[in-house]
């Protein structure tokens, strides 16, 4: 199966930028019930992720836009095919301009 990670980023970026909330997101691989999700997210520039934690192990790819990853005092900046490792604290992304990027997550195995 193929998926164009470029077609869904511009698809997701214009829902975005039309949805009230600002955001549009699609899960492209995996689930809830899975150890590995990956979901496309699309920003309107402005807009951020809620704080928060995830079990296991986190990544962003920046797609299209530029990001910024922020936990605790430390933040980091993101272009497009930037990868940013999400720490295992409270953290959130916001969009610097609008956005689009791959959340992948994957869950620790007992």
């Amino acid at each position: 199966m193929k998926t164009s990670l470029g077609t869904l980023a511009r698809n997701h970026l214009e829902l975005a930028r039309e949805a009230s909330s600002g955001r549009s997101a699609a899960t492209v691989h995996g689930g809830h019930e899975r150890a590995l999700r990956q979901t496309v997210m699309a920003l309107r520039a402005g807009e951020h992720m809620h704080e928060h934690e995830h079990p296991g192990e986190v990544t962003v790819q920046v797609l299209l836009g530029r990001v910024r990853l922020v936990a605790g005092p430390r933040s980091w900046e993101a272009l497009p095919g930037d990868l940013l490792t999400m720490p295992e604290r409270r953290h959130r992304v916001e969009a610097l301009e609008d956005s689009v990027f791959l959340f992948t997550t994957a869950l620790r195995l007992p």
